[in-house]
């Protein structure tokens, strides 16, 4: 005998209620600030990345996927602050609509689909420093731990990651059905 699960209905709304749900605009701010504060964390431990950023000052950069739009101009620091502008020099439209879907391309070691408009040698170096600087979380749990402790911690998340990209990278993509 094939019973419902008493959850059924949960399963059914939670998709409806995950796809209309929008968070106050105070956490969106607040999310944009910590994650400002930490591009900038990771910017100063490569002092080539703010050399070249610090070229870029006053350029208008802007940051947007679905409703949310993230403005930042380079400083002469080399660093990134937002900013509020109208117009921009380079824009960067993240075209993938799943949160999930840009998890899964970085976890498999991809970049995420973005749109590119405006000016060349700015998103030249956006790339550059995409593809040259890398958070050193193993220094920063050090500070925090100690070095033994941050290095166990380092490599087993290493280890984690390395196995869910390979799962990833094995596991075909799934591709729409005709007609659906």
């Amino acid at each position: 005998m094939a019973t419902q699960s008493p959850f059924s209905w949960a399963a059914q709304a939670l998709p409806q209620i995950a796809a209309n749900f929008q968070p106050p605009a105070w956490v969106v701010d607040e999310t944009l600030n910590r994650l400002v504060l930490f591009l900038n964390h990771v910017l100063m431990s490569e002092p080539q990345a703010c050399q070249r950023l610090a070229r870029q000052k006053g350029q208008r950069i802007e940051i947007v996927w679905q409703a949310m739009k993230l403005q930042l101009q380079p400083t002469a620091a080399g660093l990134l602050e937002r900013a509020a502008f109208e117009g921009f020099d380079l824009r960067l439209t993240a075209t993938q609509e799943s949160p999930l879907d840009i998890v899964s391309a970085l976890a498999r070691g991809d970049k995420p689909k973005v749109r590119i408009e405006g000016d060349v040698q700015l998103a030249a170096e956006i790339n550059w420093l995409i593809d040259h600087v890398r958070w050193d979380i193993e220094e920063d749990l050090a500070r925090l731990l100690g070095d033994v402790p941050a290095h166990g911690l380092s490599s087993a998340a290493r280890r984690l990651a390395l196995g869910l990209r390979e799962r990833l990278r094995r596991t075909p993509q799934a591709e729409p059905t005709p007609g659906a």
